[in-house]
């Protein structure tokens, strides 16, 4: 479960975040606090002067010159829904992205409508859990912010599997400041994104995506939805209830299977 952080009990936390992981006082995390603690993180550890410089995207670079005849190509199409749902510092997340959705989406980014998801306990105060501690709740929120301000999965999803290549060091500034240079991410925008309205921009969509994961019945990281119906989980480094096969060629033809039929 997660852990329930107080800031206050760290003065000096930017300087001692970098060698260490957050100290344990409590049993859950709640939102609130670990939005205090990721504030802390951005607001006095973040360089705010930086400024993004383009490189070649981690994935489809070969497409990334076409973006305006994609759009008009498919405007027109119906989409398939896929969605993944994830903690951002879980292995099996890692895996699935690595193994599963990135192959998949290297292949069909067109015929779909994708959408990254995450997975925690929504409280009665309009919190949340994090299974994997605060760091979690803030390397969702920075995930999240990405996603929000990239919308395009080349971008968004490339960065976050920059970042759970190394899911254990999430949500320290060194990683994110790597992935972002990466990915032709802005860092100062990913800083203004998460302390927008005090951070309660940031909350909100945190909040709004585990209560949609939790609507949909998912529990477990990482769970593959086509089509809003769960296709494929990835639990304790296995594939499980896959019934129509855990390849990267099975979703592949699943899904345009489906786009097929969406547009007769």
């Amino acid at each position: 479960m997660g852990v329930l952080y107080d800031a206050k009990q760290e003065t000096n936390y930017p300087n001692k975040y970098a060698e260490k992981q957050m100290p344990i006082v409590g049993q859950r995390c709640r939102v609130i606090a670990c939005t205090i603690l990721g504030l802390l993180l951005i607001c006095l550890s973040w360089t705010t002067g930086w400024e993004s410089r383009h490189v070649h995207d981690y994935f489809w670079s070969k497409k990334s010159d076409s973006s305006s005849h994609i759009l008009a190509t498919t405007i027109q199409k119906q989409l398939v829904p896929l969605e993944a749902h994830v903690m951002s510092k879980c292995p099996d997340a890692k895996e699935c992205l690595e193994m599963m959705v990135i192959p998949t989406m290297e292949q069909v980014w067109d015929k779909v409508n994708f959408t990254l998801s995450f997975i925690g306990t929504p409280t009665a105060n309009d919190g949340v859990d994090c299974m994997h501690g605060p760091g979690e709740c803030m390397g969702n929120i920075i995930e999240l912010c990405a996603a929000y301000l990239y919308p395009k999965p080349i971008i968004y999803l490339g960065f976050t599997m920059c970042l759970s290549r190394e899911y254990q060091e999430i949500p320290q500034q060194r990683l994110v400041e790597d992935c972002a240079l990466e990915h032709g991410i802005d860092f100062n925008k990913i800083h203004k994104c998460a302390i927008r309205e005090n951070g309660g921009f940031a909350i909100g969509m945190l909040r709004d995506s585990v209560r949609r994961t939790a609507q949909v019945g998912v529990t477990k990281s990482c769970t593959v939805r086509l089509n809003n119906e769960i296709y494929c989980i990835r639990d304790g480094h296995k594939w499980k209830d896959c019934p129509h096969g855990a390849a990267v060629d099975d979703l592949v033809t699943a899904v345009e299977d489906l786009y097929q039929s969406l547009q007769s």
